[in-house]
């Protein structure tokens, strides 16, 4: 097996390798994921120490994915970091948190979480491709009719994207599942709509089952998820894969919230830019 040399051919190679992977090593590879920037700059003891598993196991995952040893991987994630320009200025603000004081008050909370939203919304700038929103967007402005599906924590961004294309004058319905009935539902979901889905780990059963249901049946999914491990990823048309730390007890939603935001924004551009149709011309009648 031929070791990856960017991080993105990395990132691909741990997802290919994540299903046949031991409980220790798809711990590591979550991580890995969710945090490439620690596993950049933290010493195998340490990096162990934060995902639970002993050194040995971090050496596994390296060899599991064809290099010889753990910084030889380990250095496809630092060359990562040095092509991100917000390097130092993560690293600052993460010191900064660690060194606050009055955390449990409420303005020792507002502030980290206002810190950890900034973080959070400049990632989201560097994981969304233009050619992602793009893709989207045409999608979303040529649809039948959009269905929108989230559950859990991530319900906000379905109701707000139900909400806001609504107001867009697009065809919208909001999937709830309401008595059960979410099967029922998705029959009437056409092969000319488009289905949006959004959900994190743990994810939804219902929201992946409805995904996975409608593309078969040929419909275009969207699917805003928090990484190239999650379920949703195949059967989507576009998917935004958004870093979304599972270890943290309380997980923000600022960045899925602004990608819904700038959807429905760049819809609205795309349809005040199409042509208006032109008025048919009447026949002239008969001498």
């Amino acid at each position: 097996m031929d070791s990856a040399t960017t991080y993105d051919e990395l990132k691909d190679a741990i997802t290919r390798a994540y299903p046949d992977m031991s409980k220790q090593l798809q711990r590591i590879a979550r991580f890995a994921l969710e945090k490439p920037q620690e596993l950049a700059l933290g010493t195998v003891a340490a990096l162990a120490e934060a995902t639970e598993v002993q050194p040995s196991a971090m050496i596994r995952f390296a060899n599991a994915l064809g290099y010889k040893g753990f910084s030889d991987m380990q250095q496809v994630f630092r060359g990562h970091l040095v092509e991100r320009s917000a390097t130092y200025r993560e690293r600052i603000d993460q010191l900064r948190r660690e060194q606050a004081t009055g955390q449990r008050a409420p303005a020792g909370v507002l502030h980290q979480l206002t810190s950890e939203s900034m973080n959070e919304l400049g990632h989201l700038e560097e994981a969304v491709r233009e050619a992602d929103l793009r893709a989207a967007v045409k999608l979303i402005a040529a649809a039948g009719r959009v269905h929108v599906l989230a559950q859990r924590r991530a319900f906000p961004i379905a109701c707000y994207l139900s909400y806001a294309l609504g107001q867009l004058e697009l065809k919208t319905h909001l999937l709830d599942g309401a008595g059960g009935m979410l099967d029922e539902n998705l029959r009437s979901v056409d092969s000319s709509d488009v289905l949006l889905v959004a959900s994190f780990r743990s994810y939804s059963p219902d929201v992946v089952h409805a995904a996975q249901t409608c593309s078969r049946r040929g419909v275009p999914v969207i699917a805003i998820t928090d990484g190239p491990l999650s379920p949703l990823v195949e059967p989507s048309r576009v998917c935004f894969e958004l870093a979304d730390d599972s270890s943290k007890p309380f997980r923000s939603l600022v960045a899925p919230m602004c990608l819904a935001q700038a959807l429905v924004m760049s819809t609205g551009h795309h349809l005040a830019e199409k042509p208006a149709p032109q008025p048919r011309t009447p026949r002239k009648a008969r001498p």
